[in-house]
């Protein structure tokens, strides 16, 4: 297959060359051939530049977005989503009050601190979780919460409220969950909380949701025009002619593909970064798909209890009408009753009335 990388990329490997390289040692051939032949082949290929590099994968996202020592590219790509200036301040440790173990189906997880004090969380997930606006409205509180007690607890007696800055949840999908698919022509969503009245105060959370499946339809067969579609490309497309238009039209972006390509020439450490990659993804995929599949449950169940609740209305219902038939036969009973016994009545005075006109 033509390497239409190596052009842009000379220290990409030549496929032969690299096979001689994992075949020179016993463990990575070891490792090698526990992968599935389309895994060979994906790893092979962007190794080589036939495809371009799996900026997804958090090993790989996380060597060239690596804020602590490149931060001005993780700035960058704030600055494109977030449509504003930001300079990142620190990296803060991902380790606060998570819902549960939600590291389930994330690719990556990057929490910083801005400048101005507010904090950006930049999630990539590979599949969207259920129910994506309650699970980030319960994340985005909790960010807020550990900036509260952060800055409460630095200040002491002088802290105020003007002190808390807003927290930003910036998350990309891979797969959109299904709600995105009823905006097929939009890939950018973004949302802060606003009263309907037009008052206005900050309430601090802001939202950013984007999903790349619909970006990467969105794009076909158009140019890259803007920072925000030239960073999305970066993360979401894979194909060589993709990634020339873009370093292409935006330079910066070759020196991060070359510090992949660079780590590439380290074969066993991206093996085993790629190994990790691949058992993830294999527990992901097999926790989705058990999630997926207690979701059907749950759904006949609900169907299931559905239809007993209509059933058993329909026979509280039959029940009813049976007994207002009942109450009504009844009456009806007791109404023949009194006209049987009205009827006597009327026999017996028309009896005597005979009696007297016969004397």
């Amino acid at each position: 297959m033509t390497n239409k990388l190596k052009e842009y990329f000379p220290l990409l490997w030549e496929r032969e060359e690299l096979l001689a390289e994992i075949g020179s040692s016993r463990e990575l051939h070891a490792m090698y051939e526990e992968w599935s032949r389309a895994q060979r082949e994906e790893f092979l290929d962007f190794c080589t530049g036939v495809r371009g590099m799996k900026i997804l994968y958090d090993s790989f996202f996380k060597e060239v977005m690596n804020p602590e020592y490149a931060p001005e590219r993780l700035e960058g790509f704030l600055c494109a989503v977030l449509k504003r200036k930001v300079r990142i301040l620190r990296v803060l440790p991902n380790d606060s009050t998570r819902i549960s173990d939600e590291g389930s189906l994330l690719i990556t997880d990057i929490v910083v601190e801005l400048e101005d004090g507010a904090l950006a969380n930049v999630e990539i997930q590979k599949i969207g979780y259920g129910f994506p606006g309650e699970r980030s409205a319960c994340y985005s509180a909790d960010m807020l919460l550990r900036q509260y007690r952060r800055v409460r607890s630095r200040q002491g007696d002088d802290f105020s409220y003007r002190d808390i800055k807003n927290v930003y949840l910036i998350v990309i999908y891979e797969n959109s969950p299904r709600e995105f698919k009823q905006f097929p022509e939009v890939y950018y969503h973004h949302a802060r909380q606003v009263f309907d009245s037009g008052l206005q105060i900050n309430l601090l959370q802001e939202f950013v949701m984007i999903p790349l499946d619909i970006f990467r339809a969105q794009m076909h067969n158009k140019p890259i025009e803007t920072p925000l579609e030239a960073w999305l490309t970066f993360l979401g497309e894979d194909s060589p002619e993709k990634v020339i238009e873009l370093i292409t039209a935006y330079p910066e972006f070759r020196g991060m593909y070359a510090t992949l390509y660079e780590m590439c020439r380290n074969t066993e450490r991206v093996m085993r970064m790629f190994s990790e990659e691949l058992r993830i993804l294999d527990r992901n995929t097999v926790k989705f798909m058990i999630e997926e599949q207690q979701k059907e449950i749950d759904s006949y169940k609900e169907q299931l209890q559905q239809k007993d609740e209509e059933w058993n209305r329909r026979l509280d219902q039959k029940d009813k009408d049976l007994i207002q038939k009942d109450k009504e036969l009844d009456q009806k009973e007791e109404e023949l009753h009194a006209a049987q016994e009205r009827l006597v009545q009327l026999e017996a005075e028309l009896a005597a009335v005979k009696g007297e006109s016969l004397k």
